[in-house]
C-alpha cells in the first residue's frame, strides 16, 4: 500500500501527482469529470481561442516555468503583446488609464485631486493593533482614504477575487500589504525600501534580471490548456478521468478509497490521500470522518462568475488598446470588467478578428450569473457599448457559468485555515490542497502543490 491518491484533476492535483511521480512515488489522479484541468478550459472555434476560466499567469514564479519545462511545454510560453501594457478603470463616467508610476499617478485623473493628495498622506498612517483580521475595505480606508479604496483597491480585488471589499480579509488576500505595514508602518515607505533592497541585493553589477522572471503576463501557444495537456501526457494512465471518489475509510497505515470509475465500483488502498477538490466537494468527503472539519471547509465561500466571450469579424470594430478594464462596484454597473483578449494575445483571434472576454457576477451581483445565455450576451453587449463604445454586433458568442467560481478569503480565513490544519492532525495521512486555502492563482496552486509533493516525498 504505497500509492498516493490525489483526488481532483485540476492544476493542483495534476501538478502534485506529477511532482510525486518525478520524485519516485507512485501517485494516481482521480478526477470525477470526464476531462482533466478543472477550471482551466481552452476552446477553439470559429477563428477564436477562448478560455473558460483563467486567462493568463504572471511569469514571476520559478516553479511554474520549471513545471512547464519538465513536461515539455516551456518553449510554448507566450508573453503578452506590448500593445496590452495599458490598463483602464471605468470611473466617473468613462475609461481612465491606470498610471504606471507614482509621478504619473500624481498627474493623472484616475482620482480627483483631493483623493490623490490623501494617498500621499499614507506616509503618516499608523499600524493596526496586532492580531486584528481587518477587511480589505477597512485597511484601504486607513491607508489610502475612502475614494482610492473604493476606486483603485476595489478594482484590484475585483480582477482577482470578484469579491466584496468589506468582506475580504486583507491578510489572506494581500498578505504583502499587511507585511509592509507590519515592517514599515507606511505602505509607500515599505515599497520604497523593499525595492531599494531588492536592487542592491542580488545581481552582480551590470547584470540584468532574467527576462523570464520579470513578471511578464503570459499564456501558452494553444492557451492554458497546453500545460494541462503536457501534464496529462506526462502522467499517462496514472491520471484517471471519470473516476469519482465516493468515500474514504481510515485504516492502518493509510486509507481505503471507494471509487466509481466509468460505472464500475472499485477500491484503492492508499498510503496518503490528498483532496485537491473544491472546498464544497471536499466537505462532502470529510463529513463522515469529521463533521466539524467538514463545516470549517464548507464555510469557505465562493463568488459566482459568468464569462461572456464576444468575438467580432475583421474590420467590424477597431482593436481595443491595452489589457482591458475593470469596473469598481461603486459605479453600480453590471459588468465587472473585460479583457481585450485579442490585444493581449493576438494569436487567440485569427485574421484581424477582435475578442473581448467579459466578466459578470461576483460576490456583489451573484444574481446576474443565473440569467440565461441570451440575456448574458445582451448584458455584455450593452455594457461594452456604454462603457467602451463598442457598437458592432459580435459574430461569435460564448457563455460559461461558474456558479461557484472563485474562493473568497473573507475575514476570518486565516483563522479558519489554522483550525482546518489542527483538525487534519486527527486524520493522519489525509491532506487538503487547492485554491480554496492559500492562494487562488495558477502560480499559487503550482507552488503549493510542488511544496506538498516534496513534503510527501521526504
Amino acid at each position: 500500500m504505497t500509492v498516493i491518491a490525489v483526488v481532483g484533476g485540476g492544476i493542483t492535483g495534476l501538478t502534485l501527482a506529477y511532482r510525486l511521480r518525478s520524485r519516485g512515488k507512485d501517485a494516481v489522479v482521480l478526477e470525477a469529470d470526464t476531462r482533466l484541468g478543472g477550471n482551466i478550459q481552452t476552446r477553439q472555434r470559429d477563428g477564436f481561442l477562448t478560455e473558460a476560466g483563467p486567462n493568463s499567469f504572471l511569469d514571476k514564479e520559478p516553479t511554474t516555468r520549471e513545471l512547464a519545462a519538465s513536461v515539455g511545454v516551456e518553449a510554448r510560453i507566450r508573453a503578452a503583446d506590448p500593445a496590452a501594457k495599458a490598463r483602464y478603470l471605468y470611473t466617473r463616467g468613462r475609461l481612465r488609464a491606470v498610471p504606471a508610476s507614482p509621478p504619473a499617478f500624481l498627474k493623472s485623473d484616475i482620482l480627483p485631486l483631493g483623493a490623490r493628495l490623501r494617498v500621499v498622506g499614507e506616509l503618516f498612517t499608523g499600524r493596526v493593533a496586532s492580531g486584528v483580521d481587518e477587511s480589505l475595505g477597512a485597511f484601504g480606508r486607513r491607508h489610502l482614504g475612502e475614494t482610492a479604496t473604493e476606486v483603485l483597491l476595489d478594482a484590484v480585488q475585483t480582477g482577482i477575487y470578484a469579491g466584496n471589499l468589506e468582506a475580504l480579509s486583507v491578510g489572506a488576500t494581500f498578505p504583502q500589504l499587511t507585511k509592509l505595514e507590519r515592517e514599515h508602518r507606511s505602505l509607500i515607505l515599505g515599497a520604497i525600501r523593499t525595492q531599494g533592497a531588492a536592487r542592491r541585493k542580488a545581481l552582480p553589477a551590470g547584470e540584468a534580471a532574467p527576462e523570464k522572471l520579470r513578471g511578464a503576463l503570459c499564456t501558452f501557444e494553444g492557451g492554458l490548456g497546453t500545460l494541462v495537456e503536457g501534464l496529462a501526457r506526462a502522467l499517462g494512465p496514472a491520471a484517471h478521468a471519470g473516476a469519482k471518489v465516493e468515500g474514504l475509510t481510515p485504516m492502518q497505515g493509510g486509507w481505503r478509497v471507494s471509487v466509481r470509475e466509468h460505472g464500475r465500483q472499485a477500491e484503492l488502498l492508499a498510503s496518503h490521500v490528498v483532496l485537491a477538490t473544491p472546498a464544497y466537494v471536499t466537505a462532502g468527503l470529510l463529513r463522515p470522518l469529521d463533521e466539524k472539519l467538514a463545516e470549517l471547509v464548507e464555510g469557505i465561500a465562493y463568488a459566482p462568475i459568468a464569462v461572456v466571450n464576444l468575438g467580432y469579424a475583421p474590420g467590424s470594430t477597431p482593436p481595443p488598446d491595452g489589457f482591458g478594464f475593470l469596473v469598481p462596484s461603486m459605479e453600480k454597473r453590471r459588468l465587472l470588467g473585460a479583457i481585450h483578449a485579442s490585444t493581449v494575445f493576438p494569436f487567440r483571434a485569427e485574421g484581424g478578428r477582435v475578442l473581448y472576454t467579459c466578466m459578470v457576477g461576483g460576490a456583489r451581483r451573484a444574481d446576474l450569473v443565473g440569467l440565461d445565455e441570451e440575456a448574458l450576451v445582451t448584458l455584455a453587449r450593452e455594457e461594452l457599448r456604454e462603457l467602451a463604445g463598442v457598437t458592432a454586433s459580435p459574430s461569435f458568442t460564448e457563455v460559461i457559468r461558474w456558479p461557484r467560481g472563485i474562493p473568497q478569503y473573507n475575514v476570518g480565513h486565516t483563522g479558519r485555515i489554522s483550525a482546518i490544519d489542527a483538525a487534519l492532525a486527527r486524520l493522519p495521512r489525509l491532506h487538503l490542497a487547492g485554491n480554496a486555502y492559500r492562494g487562488v492563482g495558477i502560480n499559487d496552486c503550482i507552488r503549493n502543490a510542488v511544496a506538498l509533493g516534496d513534503a510527501l516525498s521526504g
